[in-house]
């Protein structure tokens, strides 16, 4: 007799995601992937990180070791209050920051801390697509603001907040996943002065604001909050050594008013009653060691010389058949299939006759909580070398 196991019905908001059905045709031998949102294990300062594992063991082992408090390991909460200072946030004390499992646990705490069904929530189109289906399992109905070169669209987004009087609007501001866009200054400044009109709550999602290939980004909306009049009390801002230092680690942290940070942390204790202390107390060491800033600019170097052969490469083999805004930062080229001369307008159309052609990138249809817009895809150049890059993006060309 077969049994069907009555599942919670926040499960039915949520579907499998189509970027790990893709996956499952990677196995095929010869591919070259641009499909990963992964940094490059080979740019790991393993070196670093054991020589961090090592003064902690020998430092503190039975802190190391043992539990630890919800809301963060104290040497850990120190050593990132001073890298955010280091970024241009001031005043941010140790206590003003929360350590979650990576900043998706972040997302994960708020919405289980500020979503009941049918709440309306803001995010970009595109946007990170475990976001949407994150905030989906908690009952959000989602709104989508547009997003151009230089991010979301401030005018439209006021509009979309006085419409909507959402729980919260969610920014990916400086390099998002997948569209790659950098908000402007004057937008992040028109963002915190909404947020204060309003009284809307911003998240701020920063996981990649650290790779940058030329110029410093603009200042984060935390770093800026100050020059805004009550903005600190309506901004979120989470962060996370995953793009920077290691994914593996799974260390992540959240800024916020400090009641939100309260209920989050009693939620969190529910979840994993702590992050692991072992990989706190690495991470502060190897912060206290003062090794992160020779790690970001061996990383954005790398980075930056295969996104500019990607872009290059997608001109020169793809031509007026592909539009993009070649990145500034982070891991991502996001593209627009043009159709032009009878091409192929569609990314998932593309995507498969790509995987014949022995290369794997992203349809950007599953990045939009709606209206998804199917010419789109997401190339990601960092885990592959250069000659790699070549290849795979002639491929490309190929396909179309």
């Amino acid at each position: 007799m077969s049994h069907t196991i009555p599942f919670a019905d926040r499960l039915n908001n949520v579907e499998t995601s189509a970027i790990r059905e893709l996956f499952k045709l990677l196995g095929k031998p010869g591919i070259i992937s641009f499909a990963g949102g992964f940094p490059d294990s080979a740019l790991f300062d393993v070196d670093g990180i054991r020589e961090a594992v090592n003064a902690a063991l020998s430092e503190e082992p039975g802190a190391t070791l043992q539990y630890g408090a919800t809301e963060g390991h104290p040497p850990l909460r120190e050593q990132l209050a001073a890298f955010m200072a280091s970024k241009g946030v001031r005043g941010l004390a140790a206590n003003d920051l929360i350590v979650t499992t990576g900043s998706q646990q972040a997302l994960d705490l708020l919405g289980k801390t500020l979503v009941s069904p049918g709440d309306k929530v803001i995010v970009e189109g595109p946007t990170f697509l475990a976001t949407i289906q994150c905030f989906r399992l908690y009952g959000a109905d989602l709104v989508t603001v547009p997003v151009d070169g230089q991010g979301a669209q401030t005018d439209r987004l006021e509009q979309l907040i006085a419409e909507h009087k959402p729980k919260f609007v969610y920014l990916i501001p400086t390099f998002g996943n997948p569209s790659g866009a950098m908000m402007s200054l004057e937008r992040r400044k028109a963002v915190l002065r909404m947020a204060v009109k309003h009284g809307t709550l911003i998240v701020e999602d920063d996981p990649y604001g650290d790779l940058y290939f030329g110029d410093a980004p603009p200042p984060s909306l935390l770093a800026l909050a100050d020059e805004v009049p009550g903005a600190r009390d309506v901004l979120v801002h989470c962060g996370s050594l995953s793009k920077v230092l290691s994914p593996g680690l799974r260390v992540g942290w959240m800024v916020g008013p400090a009641e939100l940070l309260a209920k989050a942390t009693m939620c969190k204790q529910f979840s994993d009653a702590h992050t692991s202390t072992f990989a706190q107390a690495t991470a502060a060491q190897y912060l206290k060691a003062g090794r992160m800033p020779a790690t970001l600019s061996r990383v954005r170097r790398v980075y930056a010389e295969r996104a500019a052969t990607m872009t290059t490469a997608l001109r020169r083999e793809l031509g007026d058949a592909i539009d993009f805004v070649a990145p500034q930062g982070g891991l991502f080229v996001w593209a627009w299939l043009t159709g032009a001369g009878g091409k192929v307008a569609d990314g998932a159309v593309f995507a498969k006759k790509a995987i014949e052609q022995g290369v794997a990138f992203v349809p950007g249809a599953p990045f939009f909580a709606n209206d998804p817009v199917h010419a789109t895809l997401r190339l990601s150049f960092a885990t592959a070398p250069l000659d790699k890059i070549e290849e795979g993006i002639q491929r490309l060309g190929k396909a179309l």
